[in-house]
């Protein structure tokens, strides 16, 4: 009987390694003790590895894993593998994501009792100093405060359910949830962010984007309350470490309990100097109940994989060259960021999905709708959507998916559209490809273009009437704003234009603001690719 050989690369809890070891078509190896540099040495008799945060997998892991066909990363975060790296060589990449969702939740709740009754420090004044002083220590009560949660998945819903229970008053941000989700739990919805930063205690729950990264920063910081409390458990970098350091020390901030750091191990970082901070060391998934769990979960994904059975919660799809047909890759790679272009354009809670294709791409709609997918709810959910859990996710969350198939394409051979439907407007994208992989936008919204899917762009929506350009030009250049590119599509029966401004730097709210003041502006959005 051939066996298949799974090489688990660091410590995983050891009902993981039973299950391998109880498996007789399974070699399993466990390299976990083995120096990194050795592992590299016996990785290629690997057909499934099973690493944590310790392996990284880089070039020169995937150089020496020759036979690797899947890799399972025991817990949510992937910052240590090369994605594309392992995409080009067919290697199946997949993550445990929910398995420590309770662990996170409690977590969060122990910060925010240390932080509301300055618990470690109280501790510390006994049992080490040997100091009994309980006039020193005056906390406050959870019950009445004002909580403010911002992304309420998985792990925010949890936690205010929690909250509830301490008879606090719950308010959550998260445009990219049906508002019932919050509102049937009795818990205020809101789409205004300063009515987060108004709360007496503020706590983080979303996945690392762009867009969230530095979402708490020095101007945020301003309009919080004196003696906000502030918690994050989630991903380092949320907030910005060096307003949250001012804030911190000045007062303003009142307490701040923090497991997550932008550079971790995180032994000499300036947050430690201050003592109204509670700190651990990543510990969000550091329960019993959750690394069985992760342990369990990593170890029967990587026995599926090995076996050909499934591959969950796969971060990566493999494409067979022998499968799908070479002029096909370009159009799933467009169709993935027309969703994800479509998705920043049109922010909020998505209701519908629609994929059209026009000629023989139409074959494989049914790809191009999970490309689409995947891509529309990256910018909300970042590493946690894959092409595997797409539907799934969709579903979950009440979006209707839907594809469509038409025969001609018109002027283009081939042509896919994604039509993004939200709580707020429709938008819909076409696309097509030239000279086999030339990806190319051919309309925004009914508006006729020829835009490269890649960069800054500002979407910029007028009357059609003169001096617009300029006007745009004067701002961008007062900003120092670099213009690489400025492609208009003109609705003369309407009487409006969109352009669509390519630009070399980042572009501010500011910016955005001047442009949008503008007496021809009907909206302005921003978008990176």
């Amino acid at each position: 009987m051939h066996k298949h050989t799974v090489m688990v690369c660091d410590h995983i809890h050891e009902s993981g390694l039973k299950l391998l070891e109880s498996q007789p078509d399974i070699n399993y190896i466990n390299a976990a003790d083995l120096p990194k540099d050795e592992l590299l040495n016996v990785i290629d008799q690997a057909d499934v590895a099973i690493t944590r945060s310790s392996t990284e997998v880089n070039e020169a892991f995937l150089q020496a894993a020759k036979n690797l066909k899947a890799l399972v990363r025991a817990g949510v975060g992937v910052d240590n593998v090369d994605m594309d790296g392992c995409s080009k060589r067919g290697i199946i990449v997949m993550n445990v994501p929910t398995a420590n969702t309770i662990a996170a939740v409690e977590l969060t709740m122990a910060h925010m009792l240390s932080c509301m009754r300055a618990f470690p420090y109280a501790h510390n004044d006994l049992k080490l100093n040997r100091i009994w002083k309980r006039e020193k220590w005056y906390g406050y009560e959870l019950k009445e405060k004002k909580l403010g949660i911002i992304g309420f998945g998985n792990i925010g819903s949890r936690v205010g359910k929690r909250a509830k229970a301490f008879e606090m008053d719950i308010v959550t941000y998260d445009p990219y949830i049906d508002p019932s989700k919050a509102t049937d739990l009795g818990i205020e919805y809101t789409t205004d962010f300063d009515d987060i930063l108004a709360c007496d205690i503020i706590t983080i729950h979303t996945p690392k984007t762009p867009e969230t990264i530095g979402m708490i920063g020095e101007k945020e910081i301003e309009k919080m309350k004196e003696g906000v409390v502030l918690i994050n458990c989630a991903r380092g970098g949320l907030y910005d470490e060096e307003a949250l350091y001012k804030g911190l020390k000045s007062g303003k901030i009142r307490f701040a309990g923090i497991d997550v750091f932008v550079k971790e191990p995180a032994t000499d970082h300036p947050l430690l100097e201050l003592d109204n901070v509670t700190v651990t060391p990543h510990l969000g998934a550091n329960t019993h109940e959750s690394q069985y769990k992760i342990a369990t979960q990593a170890a029967q994904q990587a026995l599926d994989a090995a076996r050909g059975i499934s591959y969950p919660n796969a971060l990566n799809l493999p494409i067979r060259e022998n499968e799908i047909p070479e002029y096909v890759k370009p159009y799933l790679e467009l169709m993935q960021k027309i969703g994800f272009l479509a998705a920043q354009a049109n922010k909020g809670a998505i209701r519908s999905i629609k994929v059209s294709t026009e000629g023989e791409i139409g074959e494989f709609v049914d790809s191009l709708v999970t490309f689409g997918t995947v891509g529309a709810l990256k910018d909300s959910l970042g590493e946690m959507i894959n092409y595997v859990n797409a539907d799934f996710v969709a579903k979950e969350r009440g979006i209707e998916i839907q594809k469509e198939r038409l025969p001609s394409a018109g002027a283009y051979k081939n042509k896919i559209t994604l039509r993004l439907t939200t709580e707020k407007e429709v938008t819909e994208i076409s696309g097509t490809i030239f000279n086999d992989d030339v990806q190319r936008i051919v309309s925004i919204n009914g508006f006729t273009l020829d835009i490269e899917p890649k960069g800054r762009m500002i979407l910029f929506k007028n009357t059609d009437v003169p001096g617009v350009i300029g006007d745009v030009g004067q701002i961008l250049a007062r900003h120092n704003v670099n213009i690489s590119d400025f492609r208009l599509g003109r609705d003369r029966k309407k009487g409006l234009a969109l352009a669509v401004i390519l630009v070399d730097n980042d572009v501010s709210e500011e910016v955005l603001k001047e442009l949008d003041a503008l007496e021809a502006s009907v909206y302005v959005k921003y978008v990176i690719l």
